[in-house]
């Protein structure tokens, strides 16, 4: 299956934070309602305009996964529960890598896939941060694409 690079309007962000939230409650066990609840509005007002966005459609040209870039950090790359194990996110992180030139991101150490999953692309752990960027408890992995 062919995947189909995209930018995204502005006039699509509720679509990205639909994305985001059935991503984030098919991952991120860890996070309360609360902080889900605190973030969506953040994302949908704040974080979507301070990063380079791309995505891949379905047939239906719906977002089913989306990624986002501010200074060679991948912010942001989450895929819709349906559309995961099908190759979206390889295919964002190549994207973001050859054509954005990301080499650092941030994951959240409880969410192991997303560590398994950076690794496994050839990034590494270079430090530890016990509180996330809004300094919410949940320890943050800063990684580096090896060279």
């Amino acid at each position: 299956m062919i995947q189909e690079i995209d930018t995204i309007h502005k006039s699509e962000y509720q679509q990205v934070v639909r994305v985001w939230e059935s991503s984030v409650r098919a991952t991120h066990h860890f996070l309360k309602e609360a902080d889900i609840e605190y973030f969506k509005p953040l994302i949908l007002n704040t974080y979507l305009d301070a990063v380079e966005l791309r995505c891949v459609r379905n047939n239906e040209k719906n977002i089913v996964g989306f990624l986002g870039v501010a200074d060679q950090n991948l912010e942001m790359l989450f895929i819709h529960p349906d559309f995961r194990g099908k190759g979206i996110g390889k295919t964002l992180l190549d994207y973001s890598i050859q054509q954005m030139g990301v080499k650092k991101v941030d994951v959240n150490e409880q969410n192991e896939q997303a560590v398994g999953f950076y690794k496994h692309f050839g990034f590494e752990t270079i430090k530890r941060s016990e509180l996330d960027s809004s300094g919410k408890p949940y320890p943050t992995l800063h990684m580096e694409l090896k060279e």
